[in-house]
């Protein structure tokens, strides 16, 4: 059933607000998108806090079903039925989504439009859900909705790390996977100015990490000098902490930056690298900062590329803080 197979302008039909929830999960959008792909993933979270998903029937294509059951802590089955509308990997979901009573009657609808973004510490999740309600005495479950999608996005990040084999749990056998990568950014900016963005911490705070609605900052130092260190732990939504501590090895003022970190998802610690920032001008007052980073990823941590990903975004905020 599509939202032009029930009339709108029906009596008694109620069109209550549009729900909008984000959250940014700390995970590729590729990994995050697969979340929502098939039925053995969609049971592990799509469901409030103390609900389970017994079955799902996820089939992603334009037109393909996606249906879950949702169970009640008393085992009362709550049915969500409906249907892709849009499939667009790894940007964006469109589902077309209905509750319906004992009867077959549709209690309401919800269009449900998914949308998947790059974002600082992974990937920016925003959902807007529009209802159309056909039977009044459901609007307090809609009222609720809010909570309950914060609760199923907990979930969400939970079974997104349990895919990256981030659970926390140290696998029995030590593994290092080494990797390397390079990347490069002009900014409109002087070099003492991008220096100060690097080297100064209240000028770095302002792009070195997260979105405030999304990441709660729970310590930050720096200490700039050959031999200082510098610390940013913060809590994601969802509970996860991340901490970032470095250690600086070399400074030329102006010219290069070299340091070692080491990264904690929560207690586990999943990285070691060494870093190197190289700054020359690029004529007409513009700066040149390179990044090179080798990282060694630790006992079964898969990084698939998130901290290329991740470094490319902090470098990109770098260059809009040089502005504000």
């Amino acid at each position: 059933m599509t939202q032009a197979d029930i009339p709108a302008g029906e009596a008694g039909v109620l069109h209550p607000e549009p729900v909008r929830i984000s959250r940014t999960i700390p995970a590729l959008r590729e990994t995050v998108f697969k979340a929502w792909s098939n039925a053995e993933h969609v049971k592990h979270w799509f469901a409030p806090e103390h609900f389970t998903v017994p079955q799902a029937t996820v089939d992603m294509r334009v037109g393909g079903a996606f249906e879950v059951c949702m169970r009640a802590p008393d085992g009362t089955d709550h049915w969500t039925r409906g249907s892709f509308a849009e499939v667009s990997p790894v940007d964006r979901l469109v589902l077309d989504l209905r509750v319906d009573g004992d009867d077959g009657r549709v209690l309401f609808t919800a269009w449900t439009e998914v949308t998947f973004a790059d974002a600082l510490g992974g990937t920016r999740l925003d959902i807007v859900q529009t209802y159309t309600l056909y039977e009044p005495a459901m609007l307090p479950a809609i009222g609720g909705a809010p909570e309950g999608w914060s609760q199923t996005l907990d979930k969400l990040v939970a079974e997104v790390a349990r895919m990256d084999g981030r659970t926390g749990e140290v696998p029995a056998e030590r593994s290092v996977v080494h990797a390397i990568f390079s990347l490069e950014r002009t900014y409109d900016a002087p070099v003492a100015l991008v220096w100060r963005a690097l080297s100064d911490m209240e000028a770095k705070s302002k792009w070195f990490g997260g979105d405030p609605s999304q990441w709660e900052a729970l310590e930050r130092t720096m200490d700039f000098r050959v031999g200082g260190t510098e610390r940013a732990k913060g809590r994601w939504q969802g509970g996860m902490t991340s901490t970032f501590d470095a250690h600086y090895l070399d400074i030329i003022p102006n010219e290069r930056i070299v340091y070692s970190y080491v990264m904690h998802l929560d207690a586990r610690k999943i990285s070691v690298s060494l870093a190197t920032m190289e700054l020359k001008m690029a004529g007409d007052g513009r700066t040149t900062l390179k990044v090179t980073e080798q990282g060694a990823f630790l006992d079964g941590y898969e990084d698939n590329g998130s901290r290329e990903h991740g470094t490319g975004f902090l470098l990109d905020q770098l260059g809009k803080s040089l502005k504000s």
